[in-house]
């Protein structure tokens, strides 16, 4: 009989499923009773499915051709399921390995047990209040809404969404369990049902708690088993679109569990909660990226109207004002084509380097002296234009170093210092690691590697290097026991864990036992795997070194001039639509293209056949297309490769010309490659 029933639903996430299902692998193993596992794909574009096959040939892997919801998929393998414990588990997590035994002894021993969840802690080792939750009865959902409860979490009035009361460290009887990772006892199960398929994502983890405490089982909070979850990987939770999808779940619960009268009041305080979050968030995300535009232009704009006043006084011939046009028009003209340019030469990019600052703002100079030599009515002084471009150039740079000062109180604008970076495994992981690095160009110093053990004989010697690697150090810094030592002496940033030699439960203890001053990031480098995973602070989403981070097609100023092609293209092609659509194979994607590529959801030409999360958007074209010929995978990998290593804008130009019958085809990977 199977034991357990793991299900993990993954979209887009490929690294991280791949150490989630290692850490799986590892924990049915250490279990001793049979395991099966399923995944299921809602139709991720980075290859997932690919990478599951290769790796995972134990693994049940169902595919969809579309994204039914969280909901719906793990239903579809749960209703397949036939283990006595089910586990739902989000791809990016990473379990102990005797979270499996230790979890099924617990409900083995507690019978009225219906559903477990356990002690989860951020890829920084920080733990995570939803690791319990109580119900979100009107009075919580208002206290959560208002804030109250992050203000006061340990309150036993206003800190019950997360039970903060509760010690984090003891067994408690909760209400609600969190579906990154959550336990449920088959039999139970199949009395109150699976999830309720009207929850798209977030919300349907509340649900199924709810329904079984009514039916009479109890939900655990067991901090016996530990794990590390990445939180948002799937969702960003800063995000419109996050704010929306879990605040209209709560409205589902309210109108589905509470009576007609509290469900009305919940609701409305709900909808009324999603504008205000929605708007707060629209409004930071524009504050944030245009704030310092804003400013530019106002100190731009202010110098130049002090500039034509002592102008009109002392220097203009004949004396006398400007016509009012110069300020209201012309002016603000000039502040909009110098930011533009200042933009896209890199003046924005951080850090600050004034050589791409200066060309742009000159760039700029240039096109507004000779764009006014063919408008008579608009030539009013050549002087007050180069005279405003260097004010511009002073003015920009002023700013960005006020801002920096006030941020970080040094005036340090250069390259940052790198990073220093200790590998935490064996000589050989070790080397890997530092080959990971080099190729995905991570600015970062490798001090050494902290020995797991040491080697038979007593010596600390390090492996011969791997041919193309870097140098690796003669000796190992020094032992784990000695490991905060190690962080103090060599002002460590960063602590690299190696999956093949450190266990997961190994690696959970020295996050939690490391001090927390100085503050130290951590990243885990999964068996056998080409990434390297970790999450930087407590909210933020995990993330990971590849080597698709040093293609010129993602560096800063190449992804800007794409963007900008991106956006023009499209609007012209949109204006020609009317001539060009009957010329398309498929002339409403024709239109549904383009209108997503002006507004940043997709790209004309991008890597559609690689493998990974090389790019952002979805792609029309590959270049690929443009070769012409049938072509294998591989080599059409091989060209998406170079055209993002050598990326250039004439690139995309070309295979537009080439392919522009092709406008309209579906974005992103052809489908038999999903």
């Amino acid at each position: 009989m199977v034991k357990l029933s793991v299900v993990v639903v993954s979209y887009n996430v490929s690294y991280f499923l791949e150490q989630a299902l290692l850490s799986v692998r590892r924990a049915a193993e250490k279990l001793g009773a049979p395991v099966e596992v399923f995944v299921v794909d809602n139709n991720s574009a980075d290859h997932s499915v690919a990478m599951v096959r290769a790796r995972f040939p134990e693994v049940v892997l169902i595919e969809n051709k579309h994204n039914p919801g969280f909901a719906k998929a793990n239903n579809q393998a749960l209703r397949r399921a036939t283990g006595q414990y089910q586990l739902l588990l989000n791809p990016d997590t990473v379990v102990e390995e005797d979270t499996f035994r230790a979890c099924c002894d617990f409900l083995d021993a507690h019978p009225a047990g219906g559903g477990l969840g356990v002690h989860m802690l951020d890829g920084q080792g920080h733990y995570l209040p939803e690791s319990k939750r109580g119900l979100p009865t009107p009075a919580v959902a208002l206290c959560k809404m208002l804030g109250l409860s992050r203000l006061l979490p340990n309150s036993r009035i206003f800190g019950r969404y997360h039970l903060g009361y509760l010690d984090k460290n003891q067994t408690h009887e909760v209400d609600v369990l969190s579906g990154a990772f959550m336990l449920l006892r088959r039999t139970a199960l199949a009395q109150v049902g699976l999830l309720d398929e009207d929850y798209f994502m977030y919300g349907e983890d509340i649900d199924l708690s709810y329904r079984l405490t009514l039916g009479g089982w109890k939900n655990y909070y067991f901090p016996g088993a530990r794990i590390i979850h990445y939180k948002g990987e799937s969702t960003r939770r800063t995000s419109v679109n996050y704010v929306l999808v879990f605040y209209r779940a709560m409205v589902i619960f309210a109108r589905k569990h509470f009576a007609p009268g509290p469900a009305g009041v919940v609701s409305l305080l709900i909808n009324t909660a999603i504008w205000l979050r929605a708007g707060a968030a629209i409004a930071e995300r524009f504050v944030r990226r245009a704030a310092p535009v804003l400013l530019d232009a106002g100190l731009v704009y202010g110098g130049i109207f002090l500039l034509k006043t002592y102008w009109e006084a002392h220097q203009k011939v004949p004396p006398g004002p400007y016509p009012p046009q110069f300020m209201r028009v012309a002016v603000p003209g000039y502040v909009a084509v110098w930011l533009a340019s200042a933009y896209l030469s890199g003046g924005y990019s951080r850090p600050l380097k004034l050589g791409p600052l200066a060309r742009g703002i000159l760039v700029g100079t240039v096109l507004i002296s000779a764009a006014s030599n063919f408008l008579d009515a608009w030539r009013f002084s050549k002087a007050l234009i180069v005279l405003g471009g260097a004010w511009a150039l002073v003015a920009l740079v002023a700013r960005q170093v006020a801002t920096h000062f006030a941020k970080y109180h040094n005036l340090r604008l250069g390259e940052p210092r790198p990073k220093n970076i200790a590998i935490v495994g064996s000589a050989a992981e070790s080397q890997r690691v530092r080959q990971l690095l080099e190729a995905a160009a991570v600015p970062a110093r490798v001090v050494g590697y902290v020995a797991v053990g040491p080697p038979a004989g007593g010596g600390l010697a390090a492996a011969a290097p791997l041919p193309g690697a870097p140098p690796a150090p003669a000796e190992a810094l020094g032992e784990l026991r000695q490991l905060p030592a190690l962080v103090r002496l060599y002002a460590l940033d960063e602590l690299i864990f190696c999956g093949r030699d450190l266990p997961a439960s190994q690696i959970i203890g020295l996050m939690l036992a490391l001090p927390a001053t100085p503050p130290v990031a951590y990243k885990i480098l999964p068996e056998a795997s080409a990434y390297i995973i970790g999450s930087s602070r407590k909210d933020a989403p995990g993330n990971y070194y590849a080597l698709h981070s040093a293609l010129n097609l993602h560096q800063p100023g190449p992804a800007r001039a794409k963007r900008l092609l991106d956006a023009l293209s499209a609007a012209a092609l949109l204006l020609l639509g009317p001539l060009l659509v009957w010329f398309q194979a498929d002339r409403q994607g024709f239109m549904h293209n383009a209108v997503a590529v002006l507004r940043g959801r997709a790209t004309w030409v991008g890597l559609r056949h690689t493998p990974g999360p090389a790019q952002a958007r979805p792609a029309v074209l590959s270049p690929a297309d443009a070769a012409g010929g049938p072509l294998g995978v591989g080599a059409k990998r091989q060209l998406e490769l170079l055209y993002a290593k050598n990326y250039a804008p004439g690139q995309d130009l070309g295979v537009l010309w080439r392919c522009w019958r092709r406008l309209g085809q579906a974005l992103g990977p052809p489908a038999a490659e999903k």
